[in-house]
């Protein structure tokens, strides 16, 4: 069933209990939420259901538990903190006491506004979107809106078969993040892409996808390393994705590919006092480990960044989460913030990419920031939206 334009069609949900699939896919540690940005980019599409006479049954997936019910995969903090934020009551239905969907229905039916399931990995069928375990979830409520813009690209029963059940709606996030992606498929120009992480392989469908878009295409993180490698260059033990050397031979002799023409190594031939140093290309020895760019690099970044009016980012440009290999994300992440915001549209979206952006201070100029990493790069590739399809 097509997914309908909420804000537009209120009048069908008033007063309805609703199926809201959003996405609390958080990191917890020590018992604790270490971040809450999903959580709050979902407290729009809430508040609006709330407003209007709605009582919500929330459902996410968290991590990925194996065997059905494991308590480090529990949403229970989750609904502690959803109810502290919201300064409302949220019933938890504890996959331990609550299994069975006949149980479900029936807490629901005894009163209450918000309720949130537990781990929807728990339940067997999930992530095979099945039908039955869809017809299960549309069992608890009236309509259903989508609103995990971060797992819509995954043919999942809360995300995909459940459709078939109930009539559909798009959730104000959904709608806002699918609005603002579309600007970069259609940019301003000088248009550019910054891009990291560790798979070429993942990357090259979007680069690909985005390549005519684009004016420039900036490359770091363990992505450049198959480009070196390609090129005959020694990389010595830097990381290599064995599926991309042939991926990147097409891009070789590119204009709009800017890749580092420095790097910061670690020496590793003596792993207990291993030497970091910067090094140009060809002068990485067999022992040395890509882990960052350099301060060329980031200079020569710097200068298509200024001059860009549209600016896509994912993925980190080194080995972020190590002190001393994340300097050269953090500043491209102030030049991309800086730049947008007026001068530029300025959009990034994945886990670390946000965390760096955060790590920054400068989180609050970027124009948009996606809550999917994975999502945003199958929307902008062009491939297949379970979610939204």
């Amino acid at each position: 069933m097509k997914l309908k334009n909420l804000r537009k069609n209120y009048r069908q949900v008033v007063d309805k209990t609703v199926f809201l699939r959003v996405d609390f896919n958080v990191v917890l540690s020590s018992g604790k939420l270490k971040e809450d940005f999903k959580i709050r980019q979902s407290l729009e599409t809430i508040n609006f259901l709330l407003k209007n006479k709605c009582r919500l049954v929330l459902a996410s997936h968290l991590g990925q538990p194996k065997n059905g019910f494991e308590s480090k995969y529990s949403l229970a903090l989750v609904a502690k903190y959803l109810e502290k934020i919201l300064d409302k009551k949220v019933i938890f239905f504890d996959y331990r006491e609550f299994s069975k969907f006949s149980e479900i229905r029936k807490k629901i039916l005894s009163g209450g506004d918000i309720f949130l399931l537990d781990n929807l990995r728990f339940y067997n069928g999930e992530e095979r979107n099945c039908k039955r375990l869809a017809k299960s979830l549309a069992s608890l409520a009236d309509v259903y809106v989508n609103d995990a813009f971060a797992v819509s690209h995954r043919a999942n029963s809360s995300i995909s078969a459940i459709r078939s059940n109930m009539p559909s709606f798009m959730g104000l996030l959904l709608e806002k993040e699918i609005l603002n992606l579309n600007k970069i498929l259609h940019p301003k120009r000088p248009s550019v892409v910054v891009m990291g992480g560790a798979k070429i392989s993942t990357k090259i469908p979007i680069i690909k996808k985005l390549y005519s878009k684009a004016s420039y295409i900036l490359l770091g993180g363990a992505l450049i390393n198959d480009f070196y490698l390609a090129q005959g260059f020694n990389i010595g033990k830097s990381l290599v994705d064995k599926d991309g050397i042939k991926l990147v031979k097409r891009f070789l002799n590119s204009k709009k590919i800017i890749l580092p023409v420095d790097v910061v190594v670690r020496d590793e031939s003596s792993l207990a006092k291993p030497i970091i140093s910067i090094k140009k290309i060809a002068e990485i020895s067999d022992n040395d480990r890509i882990l960052d760019i350099g301060p060329e690099t980031i200079l020569l970044f710097s200068q298509y960044i200024k001059k860009a009016q549209t600016i896509v980012w994912n993925g980190p440009l080194g080995m972020f989460e190590d002190e001393k290999f994340k300097k050269g994300t953090v500043i491209i992440a102030r030049e991309i913030a800086s730049r947008a915001s007026g001068r530029a549209f300025g959009v990034c979206g994945g886990g670390e990419t946000v965390e760096a952006l955060n790590s920054s201070g400068m989180s609050q100029y970027m124009d948009f920031v996606s809550t999917g990493g994975g999502a945003m790069l199958s929307y902008l590739a062009g491939e297949k939206m379970p979610g939204i399809n």
